[in-house]
């Protein structure tokens, strides 16, 4: 593995923040936070492309939930070799900063966890209704594979919604490798749950979940609280698996208010 396996996109200059995205999508999904940051300077931040996703080519080796954490380990240790950091996670993204929390300890200053993978398959609790408006006349103008997509992801099916779904979300799906996704997708879970493993975490820490989302819930997550004693965590009614693009006013100022209850070394 090289520091190459990595790619990413930088803004800013200051204390690193590490944002990691989700499944067969790429760092686009994430750039609905960078408004809260235009009245908060000092944070550098680093928007990943994890290997097989967006920029990144693939792993040379299977794909794995274990794989793609010790390629994120080996970036951060060639990146930022001991400085301090935070790490914001979306969907499986979530998932790894959960991992990254549990390998690099006091050396993370906080997480952010929006809508993270806790359990998969038939150990998922789903809600029941996850879709609550539908502009048929729309989706019938839709390809099926963008259609079917849309659905699982977003609350609101209607054009707002659909425009920023073309731009946050289908830049990564359009880029994937198909080959490295279907490996990931019979590996997706790490062998154990990363905060079984590690000490209790008591940075800052900020979860973010959804009532309508159709891939990985939000009663699960609450579990984590157990392991973060200074996690807040949130709850969002009229939004799918995508919160951070569709309510991303919300969500901001959620993130806006976790950044500023961050202690940062006085260097950064």
């Amino acid at each position: 593995m090289t520091d190459s396996a990595i790619r990413h996109t930088a803004f800013g200059d200051g204390t690193p923040l590490v944002l990691i995205h989700g499944y067969t999508v790429d760092h686009h999904v994430l750039l609905p936070l960078e408004p809260a940051f235009a009245d908060r300077p000092g944070w550098r931040r680093l928007y990943l492309d994890l290997p097989g996703h967006g920029a990144s080519p693939r792993l040379p080796g299977p794909t794995s939930a274990t794989a793609l954490a010790e390629a994120v380990f080996e970036w951060i240790d060639a990146e930022l070799g001991d400085r301090p950091f935070a790490v914001v996670g979306q969907s499986f993204g979530g998932q790894l900063a959960r991992a990254v929390t549990a390998r690099y300890g006091e050396q993370v200053l906080g997480s952010a966890l929006l809508v993270p993978v806790v359990r998969w398959g038939d150990d998922r609790s789903l809600p029941g209704e996850t879709v609550l408006e539908r502009d048929e006349e729309l989706l019938d103008r839709l390809p099926a594979a963008d259609r079917e997509l849309f659905g699982c992801v977003m609350a609101r099916l209607d054009k707002p919604r659909w425009e920023l779904f073309e731009r946050y979300v289908l830049p990564g799906r359009r880029a994937h490798d198909e080959a490295a996704a279907a490996e990931l997708e019979t590996d997706f879970l790490l062998p154990h749950w990363p905060e079984h493993q590690a000490p209790v975490h008591r940075g800052r820490h900020l979860l973010v979940t959804t009532r309508q989302d159709a891939l990985v819930g939000w009663r699960d997550q609450l579990a984590l609280l157990d392991h973060y004693p200074r996690m807040a965590a949130t709850v969002l009614d009229a939004a799918g698996h995508n919160p951070q693009v569709e309510c991303a006013e919300t969500v901001r100022g959620l993130v806006g208010h976790w950044l500023d209850g961050l202690a940062r070394p006085y260097w950064s």
